[in-house]
């Protein structure tokens, strides 16, 4: 069945002709959705939304509405979204507003669990899992693969590198570099998520080193600023380290510790 016959789908909306659409949900105007998508019952999507092919979108998920900021004033502000992601149960995603990027952005290949929440002007990579629970404050930047676990949580404008892993009930008060795992609240750095580099195809090599650039920046009692110098040369031959030396240097409030 395309659309069911109880939705609500706005005259405007552009939507792909083998979407689904499930008995009570409604879409907007400013609505595109692609080729393949299934969008289910009482689902809301709302604002300047663009929905990629392929997504599974659960019941009663909110997608595009109005940031919870007090500055925005109806803004057509957009929230941008790529292809075969998944957002189960009562997961809510705002849009952007303008005093950032007026959008916010999610990538490829996701799944965001029940109850997950992002909010403005959040930009999400690809393959990231967000367990129930799990929310991103405003211009949060989460990098590809990463993994939180249920009700972790983090704070604005903070970055969380390329596979990082965020535990159960992790409060992210600063960066965290790729590839590091946390744990706590405030969280804390509980060494290199090795696993997770294994299982995407890093090499024995690759880990070692990321090991390595951990103990230098945790272990050695080194500054930010001189850790960042410590792995400048490391980096050029390690794909890993030299991921690890960017998060460093986009760590404007700094790292966690």
């Amino acid at each position: 069945m395309p659309i069911d016959p109880s939705a609500q789908v706005h005259p405007e909306a552009q939507i792909a002709d083998d979407v689904d659409v499930g008995p009570f949900t409604v879409i907007g105007p400013h609505v595109r959705i692609g080729a393949g998508s299934r969008i289910g019952p009482h689902v809301v999507i709302s604002g300047h939304t663009t929905i990629g092919r392929e997504n599974n979108v659960f019941q009663f998920v909110s997608l595009g509405a109005e940031p919870q900021h007090r500055v925005y004033a109806g803004e057509p502000t957009r929230l941008t979204i790529g292809d075969r992601n998944t957002f189960r149960e009562y997961c809510s995603v705002h849009r952007g507003t303008t005093i950032d990027q007026s959008e916010t952005i999610i990538g490829d290949d996701n799944l965001l669990m029940a109850y997950t929440h992002i909010a403005h002007d959040c930009v999400l990579g690809n393959g990231i899992t967000m367990a129930n629970g799990a929310s991103l404050a405003g211009h949060v930047r989460i990098g590809d693969y990463c993994i939180l676990a249920g009700f972790a949580l983090v704070y604005q404008f903070r970055r969380v590198g390329k596979m990082a892993f965020l535990a159960y009930c992790s409060g992210v008060q600063q960066d965290v570099p790729a590839f590091v795992r946390s744990a706590g609240a405030p969280a804390v750095p509980h060494g290199i998520n090795s696993v997770g580099m294994r299982r995407r195809g890093y090499s024995e090599e690759e880990v070692a080193a990321a090991k390595r650039a951990y103990r230098t920046i945790y272990r050695s009692k080194l500054r930010l600023e001189q850790a960042r110098e410590a792995l400048r040369e490391p980096a050029q031959s390690s794909e890993s380290v030299q991921l690890m030396l960017e998060s460093l240097e986009m760590a404007e409030r700094g790292i966690i510790r």
